[in-house]
């Protein structure tokens, strides 16, 4: 069976996002791995985003959420990419943060690319993307993040609301504000948001909704099947 890891942020196992991916990946057999796994709440909450860093949230295996800084992640994110390669035939980052390249031997999926690229996919020329993200600081990431894949013509939005610890009051909310400003096409810009989310958002507005999960998690089955075709058509 093909193998795929995932790696979150925060700490395996993530209850809320697996079997979601795994049910878009049939044949895949998933190996989950934490960034923040064997670290302890104190030993985590020493590193929250130091000035001009990155903001990222994350899930641990407690169901509790926290706010990191993306430099503490990269210093321990190469090694799980690292140690866990060997065990598995690709890699899913299970985060939409936009970390720079990172080494690796076996094929990475990036998901923060994957949504960027699919939402410019669905917006058109002169379109309005309406991004939920789960931090107010960081709404400019954000808008920089999409940007970089739009046509000219096109437009960034951004509403606020923690998949975690927002409601689905405020999730709706978000999403209608910013159909209100114009936005033709919605993206929920985190890993943490589920399924439910995105058809709650979809019911808000009337518009599509791109969902970071589904997204990535489509196209690794993509890029999988095609491997494990080639692999079976050469045996």
């Amino acid at each position: 069976m093909t193998r795929l890891g995932i790696i979150t942020i925060g700490q395996a196992p993530r209850p809320d996002l697996t079997p979601e991916v795994a049910a878009l990946l049939p044949g895949v057999d998933i190996v989950e791995r934490g960034v923040l796994d064997g670290l302890t709440a104190d030993e985590i909450a020493a590193h929250p985003p130091a000035a001009g860093d990155h903001a990222l949230t994350t899930r641990l295996a407690d169901g509790s959420s926290v706010v990191i800084g993306e430099s503490f992640v990269l210093t321990r994110l190469p090694g799980v990419i690292a140690g866990l390669e060997p065990e598995v035939d690709a890699v899913l980052l299970g985060c939409t943060g936009g970390f720079p390249a990172l080494e690796h031997t076996k094929p990475l999926f990036v998901p923060d690319r994957m949504i960027a690229l699919g939402a410019a996919a669905l917006s058109g020329d002169a379109g309005t993307v309406g991004v939920i993200c789960p931090l107010e600081e960081q709404r400019q990431d954000t808008v920089r993040k999409f940007s970089r894949y739009l046509s000219a013509g096109a437009r960034v939005l951004t509403g606020v609301c923690s998949p975690y610890t927002g409601t689905p009051g405020e999730l709706a909310d978000a999403a209608r504000g910013l159909a209100a400003r114009g936005a033709g096409v919605l993206a929920l810009d985190c890993i943490g948001y589920t399924e439910q989310m995105r058809a709650r958002a979809a019911a808000a507005t009337g518009l599509p909704v791109v969902l970071a999960r589904s997204v990535s998690a489509r196209i690794a089955a993509e890029a999988l099947d095609s491997s494990r075709a080639w692999t079976e058509g050469a045996a």
